[in-house]
């Protein structure tokens, strides 16, 4: 109680920077070397910064020297090619910074939290596990205020185009990556949901995806609605069939969840802490703010 107390005495720009792990060490370890197995760290930026943009994004990214990176640009075109009902004329500010590893699974840190304005680094994880995205650490950085949806085209294309980043991603997954992404920030945005719930539901489905092997969209359709109903999350008929759709996709392309299902496992986990973290935060408040309006009450009985 008095720890928690104490913290009530505390007070309480767009380019994305991603570091995945196998292309680059994490950032602050630039005097390790050349990684001669995967290469050099590959940094995606977008086309639309500034020059001074650009070297922000690169210092908050751990870059401190250009020549020991592998540096790619992403464009509107990049966008409409991995995300088709995406605008060309984007201006693209989203920067990566891309490290592969031999395992750690895939790791996501935003270094500059208060300019992604929607997408968590779990909603990230989540959408690369999908896309294919194995042993990866990645950081994510903006100069500017950003929703964070156009972040995985640079990690799609450091893939694609990189002459260090190994196997490249299948176009069919990223394309429902990218689409679970959407769906994700969507659903977030609904009443009564936060990020963390959304991506525990979404987390939870590819689990059961995994554990039963789905031969229809009617398996899928039950699989969403027992793991809705497991969860106590109420949707609307529309928002249901977003979940019916882009499972669907998944069991049409075969994507195989069990090789991260431990990865799944972990991530569930952590979302589940961090929600029953939240309940009981909130519960706390309440009590103080009771505690204070009946302190505040009695006071002003007085005068009455």
């Amino acid at each position: 109680m008095l720890k928690r107390l104490g913290l009530m005495g505390l007070t309480v720009t767009v380019a994305l920077g991603f570091g995945m792990n196998g292309i680059a060490k994490a950032s602050g370890n630039s005097d390790t070397g050349i990684d001669e197995k995967y290469g050099q760290p590959i940094v995606v930026v977008g086309s639309a910064l500034s020059a001074s943009q650009k070297a922000e994004v690169e210092k908050d990214l751990g870059v401190d020297d250009a020549s020991n990176v592998e540096e790619i640009t992403v464009t509107g075109d990049d966008l409409v090619h991995y995300i088709p009902d995406g605008n060309r004329n984007s201006h693209m500010y989203s920067s990566a910074k891309i490290t592969r590893t031999d395992s750690g699974g895939v790791q996501v840190h935003i270094v500059t939290p208060d300019n992604i304005t929607e997408v968590t680094a779990d909603m990230y994880k989540n959408a690369l596990l999908t896309a294919g995205v194995q042993n990866a650490d990645i950081e994510v950085a903006s100069p500017l205020k950003v929703t964070g949806h156009s972040a995985l085209v640079g990690i799609y294309k450091a893939y694609d185009d990189s002459s260090s980043s190994g196997d490249k991603l299948d176009s069919d997954r990223t394309k429902v990556a990218s689409q679970e992404l959407n769906v994700a920030t969507d659903l977030a945005q609904k009443e009564g949901l936060s990020n963390d719930q959304v991506t525990q539901l979404l987390t939870e489905i590819k689990q059961e995806i995994a554990a039963q092997h789905p031969a229809t969209k009617e398996d899928i359709e039950k699989i969403v609605d027992d793991k809705l109903k497991d969860l106590n999350i109420n949707l609307t008929d529309s928002d249901r069939q977003l979940l019916y759709d882009l499972f669907d996709q998944m069991r049409k392309l075969n994507i195989n969840f069990d090789s991260v299902k431990s990865e799944l496992g972990s991530l569930s986990d952590k979302l589940s802490n961090k929600i029953k973290e939240a309940a009981g935060d909130k519960g706390f408040w309440q009590s103080v703010q009771d505690f204070f309006k009946k302190i505040f009450d009695a006071i002003s009985n007085l005068f009455q």
